[in-house]
């Protein structure tokens, strides 16, 4: 059995866990994303807004790591500690939600993508894909269970590895990019009001939160830090290398198709912009380059989504069984059980795929209650002068940023609509049986007076959710 020396990850393993959950499919996809919605100028703005508020949010993960050093389980520890167990499993589950829907959503995008030359793939929840996609999933699972270590180490080549069809991308097209271009692109073909400015940004920040969302991941993994204070320096250094990478990306495609064009880029579009500047090489080139990024990021999500539940259930929030590892130290119940629901969902796709979109859908609000009480927790800690004493400049730094960054996260929810966050009800309230049972198991009261509250509210926007979708009063 390998020792717990051995499972520490250094500063480049831990930033790599970073940047290899951020660049996954969503940084393929901005051309044709951004262009739908916006021009340059509003792209602009939406950049410095989610650059501006997820900065915050990098330096809020950055502070609690220093001032929480024994909540070693990121996104999840720091909500319980703030806010209460129901909140915390909350958290927990949701963030747990949103990582195997989205290894779900990887799957289906390189089968269908390889569609354009494996027909028998379609668009990506075929049964050939299906059963392409469970081998992967299941060759990934047994990988993982030799050892978190081994799993990290895979992690750090394959994000080098997809990186640097990216940086090839920005080189070309940044060679082939015009100026006059870039300048009818630049408020998006309509008046130059504010309005107008308005509706475009806003139509582009729950996208900023997709190719965002991994920001968590050296906190998420914290516990296996060799040095604590690497943790805070990797959410930094792996935040500022993808912002870089997701405006020029996005910016430079203004500069080669107008946006008319953009928008009837299939996805990846990235593909398409490339192939506009170099030939059909291009789309080649960038498709083998996003299948190298989503199974990078699979991995990424995979480590995640079982520490997570493993976190959740050793800090007594989830079933006790689901803090079983194995002699390699990896948390296997809970990617047996992670893998099991990715399982599920991709069959699912085959059956009903209108289903499946819905699910992806709800992602976009899911991850938002996490970031959420994150930045609320460190903001609590910052105003109650709680780990500050004797500290008046740093309380007021961390004050203003994590305020900044709770301004954020609900700025996010109105951008997304009140719909979607209804919607994501309809998995926490029956999600939260789990709770249940991991109370019961420990001989506790379930709920406080509040958490009742608060669960009662969830199960009746889930009653609410699924009526207005039964009867058409919510879409998808």
């Amino acid at each position: 059995m390998e020792s717990a020396s051995a499972q520490k990850l250094s500063l480049p393993n831990l930033s790599a866990m970073v940047v290899g959950s951020m660049v996954g499919a969503g940084i393929f996809s901005l051309p044709q994303t951004f262009g739908r919605v916006t021009g340059g100028f509003g792209a602009l703005i939406a950049w410095a807004i989610a650059g501006t508020g997820m900065l915050m949010l990098a330096l809020t993960f950055q502070s609690l790591s220093r001032r929480k050093p024994d909540l070693d389980a990121g996104v999840f520890a720091y909500a319980k500690a703030g806010f209460g167990n129901y909140l915390g499993f909350a958290s927990a589950l949701g963030y747990w939600t949103v990582c195997c829907l989205g290894n779900v959503s990887y799957f289906v995008l390189i089968k269908s993508t390889l569609g354009a030359l494996v027909p028998a793939f379609g668009e990506g929840n075929t049964i050939p894909a299906i059963v392409s996609s469970s081998l992967i999933l299941w060759g990934v699972h047994f990988m993982i269970l030799r050892g978190v270590k081994q799993a990290a180490g895979l992690n750090t080549i394959v994000t080098v590895a997809k990186i640097i069809p990216i940086l090839i991308f920005l080189v070309f097209v940044g060679f082939g990019f015009k100026a006059d271009i870039f300048a009818l692109n630049f408020w998006g073909g309509e008046a130059a009001t504010l309005g107008h400015v308005f509706e475009q940004v806003r139509g582009t920040m729950l996208v900023t939160v997709f190719v965002f969302v991994g920001i968590e991941g050296a906190s998420v993994y914290s516990r296996y830090a060799r040095n604590r204070s690497d943790v805070g320096l990797a959410t930094i250094l792996g935040f500022v290398g993808v912002l870089c990478l997701l405006v020029l990306v996005t910016m430079l495609s203004y500069g080669v198709l107008v946006r008319p064009d953009l928008t009837a880029l299939r996805n990846p579009s990235m593909a398409g912009v490339l192939q506009a500047v170099v030939g059909p090489w291009g789309a080649v080139f960038v498709s083998l380059g996003l299948i190298v990024s989503v199974l990078g990021a699979y991995l990424s999500w995979s480590l995640l989504a079982a520490e997570v539940l493993y976190s959740a259930a050793r800090m007594e929030s989830m079933p006790r069984f689901l803090a079983i590892e194995n002699r390699n130290q990896v948390p296997a119940a809970a990617l047996w059980l992670t893998s099991g629901l990715i399982q599920l969902f991709l069959i699912f796709t085959f059956f009903a795929e209108e289903a499946f979109l819905l699910a992806l859908k709800l992602t976009s609000s899911m991850i938002l209650l996490p970031y959420l009480l994150v930045a609320a927790y460190a903001l609590k800690l910052a105003w109650t002068r709680e780990t500050y004493a004797g500290e008046p400049a740093a309380r007021r730094h961390d004050l203003a940023r994590a305020g900044l960054a709770t301004i954020y996260a609900v700025g996010l929810i109105y951008a997304g609509g009140l719909k979607f966050l209804l919607l994501s009800t309809v998995i926490y309230a029956p999600g939260t049986i789990l709770f249940a049972i991991a109370r019961r198991e420990q001989g506790r009261r379930v709920f406080s007076a509040p958490e009742v509250a608060l669960f009662l509210l969830a199960s009746l926007g889930a009653v609410a959710a699924i009526y207005g979708l039964a009867t058409g009063r919510i879409g998808i």
